[in-house]
């Protein structure tokens, strides 16, 4: 039997984590630190942005237990420290990171595709 303060505890951490998720920057970065553990320069060559807004982002992960920081000397360097955070952006990071499915296209709505056993569109 479920039970359902579990649920919704549950679902309250999920829909934390996701919200977590829900921005361009942030998955960018996380996607990067994927990859492994990346400085401050490193990840705003990446993302093409400036530091305040890098800086911005990353207390968000950190805030949200995704991203822990280790400092030598000057510089400060990121990396996942969330299993869930790395079991996710494992999975991100095969499907969009990597090219993955060249055919996955979430917004579209082209009625000539039909999908396979695999769940893979085909036209």
């Amino acid at each position: 039997m479920i039970n359902l303060p579990d649920i919704h505890d549950s679902a309250q951490r999920a829909s934390s984590f996701l919200k977590s998720l829900a921005n361009e920057n942030r998955l960018v970065i996380l996607c990067a630190l994927a990859e492994g553990e990346k400085n401050v320069g490193q990840l705003e060559e990446i993302l093409g942005i400036r530091q305040p807004t890098l800086s911005q982002q990353l207390a968000r992960l950190r805030a949200d237990e995704m991203v822990s920081t280790r400092r030598d000397s000057k510089q400060i360097y990121y990396s996942l420290c969330s299993d869930e955070a790395e079991l996710v952006m494992g999975m991100v990071f095969e499907l969009f990171c990597q090219g993955g499915d060249a055919d996955f296209d979430p917004d579209s709505d082209d009625e000539g595709s039909s999908k396979t056993e695999s769940g893979v569109a085909a036209a």
